[in-house]
């Protein structure tokens, strides 16, 4: 979708410096795909099959993963009917589960790094789709439901690598997995409502399509500061 705004470079261009600018002064010790110390401590020391536990780590990750909620922000942003966003939401999660069962259980590792910052790249990407710059750029479309699986690849091989950072056992490893997956499922739904019903709140204004261009701009920037400070990370690490 174009968005009915004229093109503003210079606008863009102040939001990228003033995103350089932060991303110049983020410390080092940039983290990657998130998972707190209480939980990596747990998911270290646990064995057997633990159902509850790994849905609710599984949920919580969702809730509290806002590369996650960025991304599903920006996929959402002009679907107006419910079967449209099952769809996308839905090609995201099978990418997301994917890679997540297959990369823990066939201990596919990636540097986690550079799995984040193609993650800070998914909501680049669904930024500058929502504002038309493809069909401005370039004269075509991208197909999004092709896009938003691969990104939901991506954003599973995230969570995986940290999962085999964390030498989750072997014993009840699968069951604990698919409980996992489940609670991302539904804190992914619960995150989703809240955020739609915002969406259609705010539709029903005035303000919906004046603000749309800023407001994807602002995701844009936002994706370019978590690009930048996992690539902060990846060079602080490698020194």
């Amino acid at each position: 979708m174009i968005l009915p705004f004229k093109y503003n470079s210079r606008s863009l261009l102040i939001g990228l410096l003033v995103c350089l600018a932060i991303m110049l002064g983020i410390a080092a010790d940039a983290f990657a795909h998130g998972v707190t110390q209480g939980d990596k401590g747990y998911i270290a020391e646990t064995s057997g099959v633990q159902i509850l536990p790994f849905l609710y780590l599984g949920a919580k990750h969702m809730m509290t993963g806002y590369d996650h909620l960025l991304f599903l922000f920006g996929v959402v942003f002009f679907l107006y009917k419910l079967k449209d966003v099952s769809i996308y939401v839905t090609l995201f999660a099978v990418g997301h589960i994917i890679t997540l069962l297959g990369g823990v259980l066939f201990e596919i590792k990636f540097n986690p790094y550079i799995i984040d910052a193609i993650i800070g790249f998914s909501v680049v990407y669904k930024a500058l789709d929502n504002m038309g710059a493809y069909q401005r750029w370039f004269g075509f479309q991208p197909n999004t439901k092709a896009a938003t699986f691969i990104f939901g690849l991506f954003h599973g091989f995230g969570l995986a690598t940290k999962i085999l950072d964390y030498e989750i056992s072997k014993d009840g490893l699968l069951a604990n997995l698919i409980a996992f997956n489940v609670g991302v499922e539904f804190g992914q739904i619960l995150a989703l409502v809240a955020i739609l019903i915002a969406m259609n709140y705010w539709r029903k204004t005035a303000s919906f399509m004046r603000r749309a261009y800023s407001v994807n701009a602002l995701l844009m920037m936002a994706g370019f500061l978590l690009m930048g400070y996992q690539i902060t990370g990846l060079f602080a690490g490698s020194t």
